[in-house]
């Protein structure tokens, strides 16, 4: 049902500075960055298949914790989860390709127990 952890997402309060910082002293290297709803800024920086996501946005709101899992069945694993009763926070839509293999992606946001965020792409 799942590949592997797609992403791990870190709320920053400055994206250049973050995106700088992270390519400086540990070899990241950003390749996509697009904006969200809201004046959400996302910046996808890559450190060999790991990639960081580095979420920003201008009224310095900070969101909560997230981690992103790559499905292989993207609609069986929704399904299942929605039946095993995964608290959805965010229905399935379309998402930006960051690469070529991930045109005609979409995403999909549950709840964990303690709040956190668990996105699915696929």
């Amino acid at each position: 049902m799942f590949k592997r952890i797609d992403h791990v997402a870190i709320h920053v309060a400055d994206l250049d500075r973050s995106v700088a910082f992270y390519e400086k002293h540990f070899g990241f290297k950003k390749y996509f960055q697009h904006a969200g709803g809201g004046g959400l800024q996302i910046a996808y920086l890559k450190l060999g298949d790991t990639v960081l996501e580095l979420t920003h946005r201008p009224d310095g709101a900070m969101m909560g914790f997230h981690f992103c899992l790559e499905t292989d069945n993207f609609d069986e694993t929704v399904a299942t989860l929605r039946k095993d009763g995964v608290t959805l926070i965010r229905a399935p839509h379309d998402t930006a390709a960051r690469e070529p293999r991930e045109n005609g992606w979409r995403r999909v946001v549950f709840g964990g127990p303690d709040g956190e965020q668990i996105e699915l792409r696929g």
